[in-house]
């Protein structure tokens, strides 16, 4: 089988490969100006990125969830983590935070990155979106914006993959040409998310109207492609936040978690009063911080979307 979304497997006239960019800092900006992304291989050091997986598997192994030996990712279907809600999200709160992984989230390649994409110095949002997808999962296609809206201007999403993410997997997928798809965006611009930032508001901008139809009739009817790619550690995608995608469906044959993490970024000279997502104890969008996560559930498969 190929690449699947939504339990249908994308016919290969619609399924492209993400563009490497291998340039420099004016290249980057050219190409996510172009396409509202940039992929960047490589560009991350691997053994760092794998002592991050090793540290999050390894907490995930403490609670029944993963497998020997850790580093594979394997699923046993089985959990004894704590209630997100019950405990408050501290668990999930430990993982999120722990030191190999941030290594990786606001260490200095991706600082440097950030920087170079913004065209100026730039700063990591503190809150990050671990998110260990057991097969079965994956999300729906949306778009940033109305997440992260309301405090700075400019914010890019960083997405990387902790350790090899194969088709298979049900890696990041971003809709071909979605930054032009302005019956779409104009109405989130329009959109006082300041003012309004409610967690149903923002949940129904960000994904409602964008799911009305099957991710491959949107594509079929907006002649556009699902890009995607086999990622390897060490890669990682940039993009806007008025970039459509989501994840393909994890069809591991081996029931491998997909273990990837979202870090945003925005200039250090714009607005960082952003209670959500900056400081010791950011709220999330939802208000319960990391207990509202959907990395926070225990891997048991299932097939849930969102």
């Amino acid at each position: 089988m190929g690449a699947v979304i939504q339990q249908r497997e994308i016919p290969g006239e619609l399924l492209g490969e993400l563009q490497e960019c291998t340039g420099g800092p004016k290249d980057l900006r050219a190409a996510l100006a172009e396409h509202g992304y940039v992929l960047v291989r490589g560009a991350l050091d691997v053994d760092t990125v794998m002592t991050a997986r090793a540290e999050v598997f390894g907490r995930l192994k403490s609670v029944g969830e993963i497998a020997e030996p850790i580093i594979d990712g394997i699923a046993t279907g089985e959990s004894l983590r704590p209630d997100p809600h019950g405990d408050g999200g501290s668990f999930w709160r430990s993982v999120s935070e722990g030191n190999a992984l941030r290594a990786v989230t606001h260490g200095e390649c991706l600082l440097t990155l950030a920087a170079e994409l913004h065209g100026e110095v730039a700063r990591a949002h503190d809150l990050v979106y671990l998110r260990p997808t057991p097969s079965g999962r994956a999300t729906n296609l949306h778009f940033d914006l109305p997440f992260f809206a309301g405090f700075a201007e400019r914010i890019l999403t960083s997405w990387i993959p902790l350790g090899d993410v194969p088709v298979s997997d049900g890696p990041l997928v971003i809709v071909e040409d979605s930054p032009g798809f302005s019956d779409l965006i104009d109405p989130l611009r329009a959109m006082d998310f300041a003012a309004e930032h409610a967690n149903q508001t923002v949940q129904t901008a960000a994904y409602e109207k964008q799911n009305e139809q099957h991710p491959i009739d949107l594509a079929l009817a907006r002649g556009a492609r699902l890009l995607t790619a086999d990622f390897r550690a060490g890669d990682v995608v940039f993009f806007s936040m008025f970039t459509l995608h989501g994840s393909l469906d994890n069809k591991s044959p081996v029931q491998r978690v997909r273990l990837s993490c979202d870090v945003r970024w925005q200039p250090f000279s714009e607005n960082s009063a952003d209670p959500r997502y900056f400081g010791a104890n950011p709220t999330g969008s939802k208000g319960g911080g990391y207990a509202d996560m959907r990395g926070a559930k225990p891997l048991v498969a299932n097939s849930e979307t969102t």
